[in-house]
């Protein structure tokens, strides 16, 4: 399986979640919080080009400023700010790796927040570190062990992983 910045991101948060999405256990797609991005992302940033593809990835917004290239990554909320920060580190590490330079931003609309990230080489060190992290637990046949954290609550797989331990 080809890594992709939303791999990432779940890895960041949870391993499990990342063997879950590396399986195409994909969430139910009306679940209401991936619902709430999705109408937050499309309202937002109307004059920038939105979800342009690259390869197996997939940005939410594509800028140009001061001649730079900038991918944005929007997000509902800054909790999970840290694995947007290295789902976009993720992107434009890839982009290094295809020879464009490129600058990054996490975007949280709704409280007005936007934080720039640069690929440095320490970031660079941290960002394969996950990636041999991600390889190792999509590898196992099975997932991690559960693991409550401040995400599960209102994570997409939740049911998923805690209807029979709750019970």
């Amino acid at each position: 399986m080809k890594i992709s910045g939303n791999l990432i991101n779940a890895y960041c948060i949870c391993p499990r979640k990342a063997w879950l999405y590396s399986r195409a256990m994909n969430p139910y797609s009306e679940f209401d919080n991936l619902a709430i991005g999705r109408m937050i992302s499309e309202d937002s940033y109307q004059r920038q080009k939105k979800e342009i593809e690259f390869e197996n990835l997939k940005f939410d917004l594509v800028k140009s400023s001061a001649g730079t290239v900038v991918i944005g990554e929007v997000k509902k909320s800054s909790k999970g700010l840290d694995a947007a920060r290295r789902q976009v580190l993720y992107y434009l590490f890839r982009l290094k790796e295809a020879g464009v330079e490129a600058e990054g931003e996490v975007l949280v609309p709704k409280e007005r927040k936007k934080e720039t990230v640069v690929l440095t080489p320490e970031s660079e060190e941290e960002l394969k570190n996950d990636i041999a992290g991600i390889e190792k637990v999509i590898k196992e046949d099975l997932p991690p062990a559960l693991k409550k954290t401040g995400f599960c609550k209102k994570c997409a797989y939740n049911e998923f992983c805690w209807a029979e331990v709750e019970e």
